[in-house]
């Protein structure tokens, strides 16, 4: 069998933690900061797990993870 190709967006975008789950950051933190609240900048700064609908489709993005 050849080697499966890594969906390079995919590798950016997500990674595995050590128990396995899909983690990845969460949207509206990357511009016009300046009119949100600061404690929902900090909330947006967290790392948020993958919901298991998607987290097939992750993982055969990133076959090696």
């Amino acid at each position: 069998m050849p080697k499966l190709k890594t969906r390079k967006s995919a590798a950016r975008r997500f990674r595995v933690t050590g128990s396995g789950k899909l983690v990845r950051r969460k949207a509206y933190k990357s511009h016009l900061l300046q009119h949100k609240k600061s404690d929902r900048k900090r909330r947006l700064s967290k790392m948020a797990v993958v919901n298991e609908r998607d987290a097939e489709n992750v993982r055969l993005m990133m076959p090696y993870m």
